[in-house]
């Protein structure tokens, strides 16, 4: 398999990573190998291999359970972009980022609200260890990762498919909206980057079981987000 997956693009961890799963005819709910076992059977370093699994994970193409190990997903971004024929990336290429995040606070915060009434221990997890990596990166790029990883846990947590798959769809529109007009004035984000505090906001709301705090947590940094990003706050 190696071999195949070399005509796949051996400089490219994730499209190795993607190659294998479809190789192997993982369905929805299979669980994929030890990381150890990837590592030999990728032939790609611990290192490489965990930025393709984050990389999978935001995209919604895998989940993990903490304890349990890494799952196929039911529904990752590439197979809702092939089932809307490509007209979620259109969109996004038409919306503005202000709209983008319009869009958002209008979905988000409900979807933190219905977290917090049905969140299991292990989506609850999934929110803390986002929380804990976005901490230790060291450039933007994979700040936004665990962001993914962070945001995404938390419509997993709605136990709601429905909400989870719109989730979904709407980050395939984010990442197709131009944000290059978005300046970032430094490398990564500072020790006191106020998005810190308003995930451990939502992250604690929910973990109370707290649906209307939620919902304000949420909406509050999504508001702080909008304001940084076009506001210049």
């Amino acid at each position: 398999m190696l071999a195949e997956l070399d005509a796949i693009d051996g400089n490219d961890p994730v499209s190795r990573l993607r190659a294998f799963i479809a190789a192997g005819s993982y369905k929805a709910g299979d669980r994929l190998p030890a990381e150890r076992d990837l590592t030999d059977q990728l032939g790609m370093t611990r290192s490489m291999l965990r930025k393709a699994l984050d990389s999978l994970e935001r995209d919604g193409a895998i989940w993990r359970h903490v304890g349990k190990g890494t799952f196929v997903a039911s529904r990752g971004l590439d197979h809702v972009a092939a089932s809307t024929g490509g007209s979620l990336v259109e969109l996004g290429r038409q919306l503005t980022p202000f709209r983008m995040m319009r869009a958002r606070l209008a979905i988000e915060p409900a979807i933190a609200k219905e977290a917090a009434i049905n969140a299991s221990g292990a989506a609850l997890m999934q929110m803390n260890v986002a929380m804990e990596r976005a901490h230790s990166v060291s450039n933007w790029q994979d700040y936004e990762i665990q962001d993914d990883i962070f945001h995404r846990a938390i419509a997993e947590g709605s136990d709601n498919l429905l909400l989870l798959a719109l989730f979904d769809q709407l980050n395939v529109v984010r990442r197709a909206v131009a944000w290059g007009s978005v300046i970032r004035q430094s490398v990564k984000p500072a020790a006191d980057h106020s998005s810190f505090r308003e995930h451990e906001a939502i992250t604690a709301a929910i973990s109370r079981r707290d649906p209307d705090a939620a919902y304000e947590a949420m909406r509050n940094h999504l508001r702080s987000v909008s304001a940084r990003l076009f506001e210049g706050a």
